[in-house]
């Protein structure tokens, strides 16, 4: 919870007042008190409890760390996180840059060295953590957040139109990037060095896959429940905090739910989310989980009127606009859990990324098969007369290789979007004509290849959890998990995604992780015995929300939606034509399509009016 703070290279006579606010703004959500030191141009705070902040100095070198890392360096293991900021702080004086290879677990720091004249930021490997920074005056601020950011005065608040573009194609801001011009994050498993007036990114650590050799299954099966038990322990941690689960009654989650069990000694305390909607209540499952594994186990049903009272506060607690509705089970669920008592939840976040768990992946490989004919027959045959059959075709055999070779013949960035909401309505259709000239509608799909082209992947597989760890993980699911158990006021951890699960993920043999159309196969198959049949029978749904269901059905939540459309109509950023039309034929028509693209705009619009920009 909270994070770090600060800036480098800035000279200011209200020092001491901007670390004040930073301070404040680092602990809004979740009322964590702050440690703050500053020098003549330079400032660190470092925002949480004991378990997870520490502000260590010496020798004119400060570290400011956030949390849960782990120091595995020169042949010790320190997990306090005030221990592991005095070796990182040693061993940086050593080998600068370097020995980020020795720290685990997550965290965002910050390393201020007044000799060397420089500052180091960096993230955990995945980026459960976050860190944003934007050079200025030739010096550089850095932050938990956006809003910590500006708090500086030296720190400017101008929109990026390209952010609202990117936001309506993902739902969110992938990151580099940010909705603010020229505020930067850091990446998963880099760093930024800000010396001499530049900053420099770098990267040390990327996920290197093992792709070819011989495997024994029962090796890989020992090496996975080892893994997993080594995540939930170093989650479930030995300082005397009050632990629970999230329990969706998924694979992940129970997996978690039953090893906090097993490593802790006592049932676990497990938590779910229902909702009274057809096709989105999983609480059977998570109740057939708690069974099997006796856990100590609380339900929540979140009501439209919950939705209501919820989605203004989710709104301001986002830095940046995010539209994954599934934020609001996620609060209600870390509320709920709080409430009963528990100051740490272990989420589930993860194993779908690492183990192909994901639809996409058999459909992505259904379609690469096309790749495998010769290019000559597909460009020069297959492909001219395929796409001249009538798209709207009555037959549904011709439609179905119309769109199968359409899909096919595109590189894989588009073809892993090719369902994408926002192409599939067209962008000229939702922006105006002066929004779109401002924007790059082709940079979405670069920000899909840039994790594409830097994993040295080849098997389609692997290269399909690249571009999930980055896009589908980082810069959504942490972000939405962290920031609601921030606002919910309890700690949370991601065992899934321990370092030593994520290894074993990367030498699974890809033919493993999906075997015909048969997501998580290793997965699935290494567990069974451990959870129960129905789970590992179960599809893939998790704390999904009836969004459109409730737009339609419950009066204050369409109004809602309805006052927050009609500020942003005179933005001149959305056609009006087409807010109108979304409201009055397409989402009552149909309200789980249509209902995903009212709660985007409704969210950018409270996120717009709570934060006081403009567009």
């Amino acid at each position: 919870m909270a994070g770090i703070g600060g800036w480098y290279g800035l000279a200011s006579p209200d020092a001491p007042a901007i670390l004040t606010r930073f301070a404040r703004r680092l602990g809004a959500l979740d009322g964590n008190p702050a440690q703050s030191m500053s020098g003549r141009d330079f400032a660190l705070a470092a925002a949480g409890n004991q378990h997870t902040a520490a502000l260590v100095s010496k020798r004119d070198a400060t570290v400011a760390i956030h949390g849960h890392p782990r120091w595995e360096g020169a042949g010790k293991v320190l997990t306090q996180v005030d221990e592991v900021a005095l070796a990182l702080l040693g061993a940086y004086r050593e080998r600068g840059p370097e020995c980020l290879d020795d720290l685990r677990g997550d965290f965002a720091l910050a390393v201020c060295d007044t000799v060397r004249g420089e500052l180091l930021l960096a993230l955990d490997r995945i980026a459960i953590g976050d860190l944003v920074y934007q050079q200025a005056d030739g010096g550089i601020v850095f932050g938990a957040t956006c809003d910590v950011l500006a708090e500086h005065p030296s720190s400017s608040r101008r929109v990026d139109l390209q952010g609202v573009y990117d936001y309506a194609f993902f739902h969110m801001v992938p990151g580099p990037a940010t909705i603010f011009s020229g505020v930067e994050r850091v990446p998963p498993g880099g760093y930024v060095l800000f010396a001499d007036g530049r900053a420099k990114v770098g990267s040390y650590w990327r996920m290197r896959f093992i792709e070819s050799g011989d495997y024994d299954f029962a090796s890989l099966k020992e090496d996975l429940l080892r893994s997993l038990r080594n995540g939930v322990r170093a989650g479930a941690g030995a300082d005397g905090v009050a632990c629970g689960a999230f329990l969706s009654g998924g694979t992940d989650s129970s997996t978690v739910s039953g090893l906090l069990g097993e490593v802790t000694g006592r049932p676990a305390r497990t938590f779910s989310i229902g909702f009274a909607a057809t096709g989105y209540d999983e609480t059977e499952y998570a109740r057939i989980a708690a069974r099997h594994f006796g856990t100590e186990h609380r339900e929540y049903y979140v009501s439209p009127e919950d939705v209501v009272e919820a989605v203004p506060r989710i709104a301001a607690a986002y830095d940046q606009p995010f539209g994954n509705a599934s934020a609001i089970p996620t609060y209600h669920c870390a509320r709920f859990a709080a409430s009963a008592g528990v100051t740490r939840l272990l989420a589930g976040d993860g194993g779908d990324e690492l183990f192909a768990g994901n639809a996409r992946y058999a459909t992505q490989q259904l379609l690469a098969l096309y790749e495998t004919l010769p290019d000559p027959l597909r460009r020069l045959v297959i492909e001219p007369l395929a796409l001249r059959l009538p798209a709207d075709s009555l037959l549904a055999p011709i439609r179905k290789v119309r769109s199968y070779v359409a899909q096919a013949a595109k590189p894989l960035a588009e073809r892993y979007e090719a369902y994408n909401l926002l192409e599939r309505l067209g962008p000229e259709t939702v922006f105006t004509g002066a929004f779109l000239s401002e924007v790059d509608r082709g940079r979405p799909i670069a920000r899909l290849e840039e994790p594409l082209n830097a994993s040295g992947a080849i098997s389609l597989i692997n290269r399909l959890q690249a571009i999930d760890l980055k896009i589908t993980l980082a810069d959504n699911d942490l972000r939405k998990v962290a920031r609601m158990c921030e606002l919910a006021k309890v700690d949370v951890v991601f065992p899934m995604l321990h370092e030593d699960v994520v290894d074993l993920s990367a030498r699974v043999p890809p033919r493993l992780k999906l075997k015909g159309r048969r997501l998580r196969y290793f997965f699935k198959e290494a567990l069974r015995g451990f959870l129960p049949d129905e789970i590992l029978r179960k599809q893939k749904h998790g704390f999904g929300l009836p969004v459109g269901a409730w737009l339609v059905s419950h009066a204050p939540l369409r109004a809602l939606a309805g006052d927050a459309l009609a500020t942003l109509r005179r933005r001149r950023v959305v056609r009006p034509e087409f807010i109108d039309r979304l409201l009055s034929e397409h989402l009552p028509a149909h309200p789980a399509y249509y209902g995903t693209m009212v709660w985007l705009l409704m969210m950018l619009e409270l996120w717009i009016e709570a934060h006081d920009v403009s567009l």
